[in-house]
């Protein structure tokens, strides 16, 4: 059963107020930029005139691809569980970011080949949320039959509601799985109706012969299902999604649920929204797009979401590291917010004073 989800627009009844304080600050109206943006977002969801983020957290969701045993990605699946190893001893990018930011990191086993075998290091939560092995090739059969879909759902939202119990109002997602961009492709294709090949790119770093390969296994996929007509987001989920996307998805509902910051990474994550959006257009509200990806899909879904990144530094990485790097703007926008003298207290004079 498809978990429910009570998602309130973000009303914009304290957007004067907010935007007063704003061209209050002592500087040009306006002249923040995008900075005053997310501080004016933030206040909006927080509904108070002096946004904070508390206890911010970056949750990396693993998991594995049963296509991905056809070659559909340069690097074979057991990268996936070695690259949780790395997580949890610390050694990968996205720790070093977390670290330096002071970002809470969680790692979520949502469904990998492999189990994970060696302790969490300090400062790290790991989860085990696991819905299998690893999904069914979606090149032959359905990823994932919808009770696993809804149970990734259900997970997802589980998680957050607790990170969001114990004080966390501000949180980023990440992912881990080999073949995941393809996934994501075949998503986007399907939901936002942009030509596949056009939304599949290079993922971890094919070849030309690679791509071309990719692309006509994710062509054979499409057509076992389409038959010339798109199937709903939930159904493309089940027949194309991983367990990491699918519990990707009940996180990015819940975090709205909550009224939390919901800070977006690139193409996986953003594949998982696009389902999230498809079920509660409303979580938008609650999102800050990172960065733009250089996965060619990305910009397909940011289009569809109308949405414009805060960062464009060519990034492909995934694990979250480009919303890692985004929650720095995030905490100076609001500190400048909070912490700048009014015109008024600082005895400066206004424009056309």
């Amino acid at each position: 059963m498809i978990p429910s989800f009570h998602i309130d627009p973000v009303s914009r009844d304290l957007a004067p107020a907010l935007q007063a304080r704003l061209d209050s600050r002592t500087k040009p109206q306006g002249s923040l930029g995008r900075l005053e943006a997310l501080a004016l977002q933030a206040g909006l969801i927080q509904r108070t005139l002096a946004p904070e983020v508390h206890q911010a957290r970056l949750a990396v969701f693993a998991g594995d691809h049963g296509a991905a045993r056809a070659g559909i990605s340069a690097f074979p699946q057991e990268v996936t569980v070695q690259m949780v190893h790395n997580f949890l001893t610390g050694g990968a990018a996205i720790n070093v970011l977390a670290r330096q930011h002071a970002l809470a990191l969680s790692i979520v086993d949502c469904g990998m080949a492999g189990e994970a075998s060696v302790a969490a290091g300090p400062g790290l939560e790991f989860i085990r949320a696991r819905q299998g092995a690893g999904t069914a090739s979606y090149l032959e059969t359905p990823a994932m039959p919808a009770a696993l879909r809804d149970a990734a759902l259900a997970e997802g939202a589980r998680l957050v509601h607790g990170w969001h119990a114990a004080g966390c109002n501000a949180i980023a997602f990440g992912e881990m799985g080999i073949g995941n961009t393809s996934s994501a492709s075949l998503l986007t294709h399907f939901i936002t109706g942009a030509p596949l090949d056009q939304v599949t790119g290079r993922g971890t770093g094919h070849d030309d012969a690679g791509l071309a390969r990719k692309r006509a296994l994710l062509e054979q996929a499409a057509g076992r299902v389409s038959g010339g007509a798109r199937p709903d987001a939930l159904t493309a989920l089940a027949e194309f999604g991983g367990f990491e996307i699918a519990t990707l998805t009940g996180a990015l509902l819940a975090a709205a649920e909550c009224r939390m910051l919901i800070v977006v990474d690139g193409f996986i994550v953003t594949s998982a929204l696009l389902v999230a959006h498809a079920v509660a257009p409303a979580v938008l509200d609650y999102c800050v797009f990172a960065h733009g990806s250089a996965e060619p899909g990305h910009r397909a879904q940011l289009t569809h979401l109308g949405a414009e990144p805060l960062l464009d530094l060519g990034l492909r990485l995934g694990e979250g590291t480009g919303a890692a790097l985004a929650f720095p703007l995030i905490r100076s926008a609001l500190a400048c917010l909070n912490e700048m003298a009014g015109f008024a207290d600082a005895g400066v004079s206004e424009a056309g004073a």
